[in-house]
């Protein structure tokens, strides 16, 4: 890779165009670009002379939908971050395997619950013999990223020192606080040489970093362990098998794999193995033989949440296009499953007419 090139003024206009898009209308993107020419050149000197430093986070939280801290850099940082996600996914994505789902480009979650409704319907022979799923979740996972071992995988692909230099001073720009380090690694207190972890819920760069540390399983499970059926989609993954016994095999590789490999843990309240025809429950889904529905949880958040919308729509607080966007996201939800009564239903509560699911 060519680092100049990467900093150029030229590729950080072209990002910023890139970055603003879908955020035009937030003032802390408005400030920067109403001096976006100066701001530009500012942080093009700071990143030829070597002198960029990464500003704070502010920190806020949501229901997303169990309450989630969020940190959000500066714009002048997060256009620094969208052009490392450009370059990194340019490198790592052709390392990265097929049933890996979250932050590609034409995957996601739908295609992640359908190609897994797939796989089970191959290994259950059309539904007429069992088969089994291992599902797993990582706990902590973000907070649990040690930041040496993530910036020793990058540097297998990564050579140049200037753009190792940045992303470091990405990484290094977020830690948790002591307290929140996995106990397993607390030998020392934090200074300037303690191993540190986190990549902070929000940053752009955190999700291609996700994805890389944890190809390392990505690739352990479908290289060593010869798993056939596995779809991964962030921390959460599943394994297919007829043989329930085998899964119990994978499980215990996996767990001694991210402990020793990655210093990560597995959500002892999040892994099971469970009969396909008792219903697999991934990703907001629940894939069953013959169908797919969505999950009850998932039914009654949307439902609240449209409800809330509705209030805010007769109080004239939002209007019939950003109510109708976010109703039609749902119904988009919908779709991808047995969802079309849950859909009438929906209209029904909402008290709206017929046409409105169209």
């Amino acid at each position: 890779m060519d680092f100049d090139k990467l900093i150029s003024l030229n590729n950080l206009f072209r990002s910023w165009k890139e970055f603003k898009r879908d955020k035009g209308n937030r003032l802390d993107v408005l400030k920067f670009e109403n001096n976006l020419e100066d701001n530009i050149f500012s942080l093009h000197r700071d990143l030829q002379s070597g002198s960029y430093r990464h500003g704070p986070y502010k920190t806020f939280f949501i229901n997303d939908p169990k309450p989630r801290k969020i940190n959000k850099a500066s714009v002048r940082d997060r256009l620094i971050h969208h052009l490392i996600f450009e370059e990194l996914y340019d490198v790592f994505e052709p390392s990265f395997i097929f049933h890996s789902y979250s932050s590609r480009i034409f995957k996601g979650t739908h295609l992640a619950v359908a190609n897994l409704s797939k796989s089970l319907r191959k290994v259950s022979c059309n539904y007429s013999r069992n088969a089994f799923v291992l599902k797993c979740d990582i706990k902590k996972f973000f907070a649990s990223i040690n930041h040496q071992k993530l910036l020793g995988i990058i540097k297998r692909k990564i050579k140049d020192e200037k753009f190792l230099w940045l992303i470091e001073k990405i990484i290094e720009s977020f830690a948790f606080p002591v307290d929140n380090f996995p106990q397993r690694e607390r030998e020392r207190e934090l200074n300037d040489d303690a191993i540190k972890f986190g990549l902070p819920i929000g940053n752009v760069t955190s999700q291609i970093f996700a994805n890389i540390y944890l190809n390392e399983l990505d690739q352990f499970i479908k290289h060593q362990l010869k798993a056939r059926h596995y779809f991964r989609y962030a921390d959460d993954f599943a394994v297919v098998h007829e043989d329930a016994e085998y899964l119990k095999d994978i499980l215990i590789n996996v767990d001694c794999f991210l402990r020793h490999e990655l210093g990560l843990q597995l959500h002892p309240n999040k892994v099971e193995i469970r009969k396909f025809n008792q219903g697999i429950d991934f990703l907001g889904y629940v894939v069953l033989p013959h169908y797919t529905v969505l999950r009850i949880k998932t039914q009654r958040r949307m439902f609240r949440k449209m409800r809330v919308k509705k209030e805010l729509l007769d109080g004239d607080l939002i209007d019939e296009e950003a109510f109708n966007q976010s109703l039609q996201s749902y119904l988009g939800i919908l779709s991808h499953c047995q969802g079309h009564k849950v859909g009438m239903k929906l209209r029904k509560d909402l008290g709206l007419k017929e046409e409105t699911l169209a």
